[in-house]
């Protein structure tokens, strides 16, 4: 068998015809992008993983910049009764330590990632899990939605009123920018925005450390005001009531906990060992998360800082901490730059994980298989597309209002964390005869319950301001869901008729290994075979050259391509094992052939593109067998809908229209479906 080439950036054959990858367009992409990854290249996934600082900046700096619109919805939600924001800080940092260490035994759990989609379908049920992985895609647009608002919020609040109408216009602009630096792939994209992660961590450090020990001669009168605030506050609406307003702004403060789940979506990202890296990088994140949060929650209280028209009350608090420092201008300038920065940062873990959940849900037909396909840089680039086009759309019909979105985000994260401590709690609850299992249960318990109470107040509160649409756009999201995997699953049975009843006729052909055993003559007239699996399809394409051409072919070649997608590509030996199957998938066609007594032999590639590879192949097989015919098979339907076509590839004409352009001929052979 021959060694399959590792392509991907591989130059075209001679005598290839000038296409349209020498046209502008194509060169500016290429410049966009840059140029394809060798799949031959074995450092390739060490190339493309992260070490855990990376990861923090990549998938954790999404909730370490939600500490930039969190706590200040939930300091506003207390309204008169800002002292209440010492518990909020202290129900803060216990949230956020419970959800992380939660996470972390999920990442135990499922070492090799998939986050909320795959702990709910594994757990739960596939029907649970498409909801999960529903909630997530929506949750990761909007993840993108938020940030890119939220960080026009924060450049913007040292920008005069009367620019501020510009402000969407910017938002628009960076949120294309960073779609396309996500195109050229993880690393590149997380390594350009490293230092201004830096510079958020290093000013935000200064800002509440300094808030904080420069009010330390106040604490006592301030404590005093925080005993007679809650006394007055017990007199007038009592404990209960109390309770109640703290609850309210815990909940609508939900924004602040996001993010936190992407370090476990991110898993097949991770440098090796990945498990260890992403409970590190869980803990380089909850350890900012909380100290910010907190930090920003109790010197809001300190500095009496309130809202102030086109300023968020970050910006407020810098500009009232740096008067007392010197170079203040500079400092609110990049705590405030850093700020905006950082949050463009976060929108990366939208568009790092957005893109994975959608692939993971393609490869099991809850999506179109084709958001599984990974571009030649080795990114899920239609998914990447789908995410900025989604999240182009959401900023532009909330105008960017970080209030609004907020509440569309929230109910969708706290959907997915609940379902997830859902099913890891049933999970420890079925093996009751392992140890520490209570501790287990009782931690996915607390989580549930945190979970649950923010969701069904957010809910409850802001269903009418915006709410609903998160719920509609879901609740249609899996719809269409379980509409593909209909769509896909009759397919499949038809197929499955068509090896049934092929098989049967081929069970009465008598066997000629001896005459397969012949090398394939060049001279003589060839069916070259393209192949995507051994599937009904391929034998049911392969019997109908010779039911055609009774007599006329001597040779029999099968190719296909190995295709590099994104539920291969998730380490350094996935390659390998791809390679492996092909080869037997193509050995099975081969001993299947042997029964038509008609010499054969099989050829592959691997690659991330499956026209691109084909084309290469063909054209070097043509060269070697001059009378070649090469042959396809097809889905076809009695009446061709346009969804059918964003279901199934156009792999077969694409195909034809190269080759046929290039003189050579193709057969598309169809398989009727009703």
């Amino acid at each position: 068998m021959p060694q399959a080439k590792l392509s991907g950036s591989d130059l075209p054959g001679k005598g290839e015809l000038l296409s349209s990858e020498s046209s502008f367009l194509h060169r500016l992409w290429r410049t966009l992008i840059g140029a394809p990854r060798g799949l031959g290249d074995k450092s390739l996934f060490h190339h493309l993983s992260l070490i855990p600082f990376l990861a923090w900046v990549g998938l954790g700096a999404d909730g370490l910049s939600s500490s930039s619109y969190g706590p200040e919805e939930a300091f506003r939600a207390l309204g008169e009764h800002p002292y209440l924001a010492v518990l909020l800080a202290l129900m803060t940092v216990v949230t956020v330590i419970v959800i992380s260490i939660a996470y972390s035994r999920i990442i135990e759990a499922f070492p090799s990632g998939g986050g909320g989609y795959l702990v709910a379908t594994k757990l739960l049920g596939p029907r649970v899990g498409v909801v999960s992985g529903s909630a997530l895609v929506v949750d990761y647009i909007l993840t993108i939605t938020i940030s890119i608002a939220a960080a026009g919020d924060a450049l913007f609040s040292f920008v005069p009123l009367h620019f501020h109408h510009w402000k969407l216009t910017v938002d628009a602009m960076l949120l294309l920018g960073l779609a396309t630096l996500n195109l050229r792939g993880v690393r590149e994209s997380v390594v350009a925005l490293t230092p201004v992660f830096i510079v958020f961590v290093l000013t935000h450090l200064l800002l509440i450390s300094y808030g904080i020990i420069g009010h330390s001669e106040e604490l006592p009168k301030m404590t005093a005001n925080i005993c007679n605030g809650f006394s007055q506050g017990i007199s007038d609406i009592g404990v209960f009531g109390l309770l109640l307003i703290l609850l309210r702004a815990f909940s609508l403060g939900g924004g602040t906990y996001t993010g936190i789940e992407a370090v476990s979506n991110g898993l097949p990202i991770m440098r090796e060992p990945r498990v260890p890296t992403a409970k590190r990088t869980m803990l380089y994140m909850a350890s900012s998360l909380a100290f910010t949060a907190a930090g920003l929650l109790l010197c809001y209280l300190l500095w009496n800082v309130s809202h102030v028209p086109g300023k968020t009350m970050n910006a407020v608090l810098a500009e009232r901490v740096a008067a007392q420092l010197p170079f203040s201008s500079t400092f609110v300038f990049l705590t405030l730059f850093s700020e905006g920065a950082l949050l463009i940062v976060a929108a990366q873990a939208g568009f790092i994980d957005g893109p994975r959940v959608l692939a993971n849900m393609a490869v099991d037909s809850w999506m179109p298989h084709r958001f599984s396909a990974l571009s030649d840089r080795l990114t899920t680039q239609n998914g990447i597309l789908l995410m900025c086009g989604a999240a182009l759309g959401a900023l532009l019909y909330t105008h960017g209002n970080v209030s609004a979105i907020v509440v569309m985000y929230s109910i969708n994260v706290f959907l997915t964390f609940s379902l997830s401590m859902l099913g890891m709690l049933k999970h420890w609850l079925d093996r009751r005869t392992e140890q520490h299992w209570r501790r287990q249960a009782a931690l996915f318990a607390v989580g549930l319950l945190l979970c649950l109470s923010i969701l069904a107040v957010t809910v409850w509160e802001k269903f009418f301001l915006g709410g609903w649409m998160t719920v509609v756009i879901t609740g249609a999201l899996v719809g269409l869901a379980f509409i593909v995997r209909k769509h896909y699953g009759m397919v499949y049975a038809k197929i499955s008729e068509l090896y049934q009843e092929d098989m049967v006729e081929l069970a009465h052909v008598p066997a000629g290994e001896e005459e397969n055993s012949r090398p394939l003559d060049p001279s003589q007239p060839t069916a070259i075979l393209l192949v995507g699996s051994y599937s009904g399809l391929g034998i049911h394409t392969m019997l109908n050259i010779f039911r055609m051409f009774p007599g006329y072919y001597k040779n029999l070649l099968f190719v296909t391509v190995g295709v590099v997608d994104s539920g291969v590509f998730k380490g350094e030996e996935t390659v390998e094992a791809l390679q492996q199957e092909t080869e037997k998938m193509l050995d099975r066609y081969l001993r299947l052939a042997k029964r038509l007594r008609i010499p054969c032999e099989c050829d592959y590639e691997l690659g991330t593109d499956a026209v691109d590879e084909a084309e290469k192949l063909c054209r070097r097989l043509h060269r070697e067998f001059p009378k070649a015919t090469f042959f396809a098979g097809k889905i076809v339907f009695r009446r061709e809908r346009w969804y059918q076509r964003l279901l199934h590839n156009e792999t077969a004409f694409a195909i034809q229209r190269r080759l046929q352009w290039s003189g050579q001929t193709m057969v598309i052979i169809p398989a009727r479906m009703a």
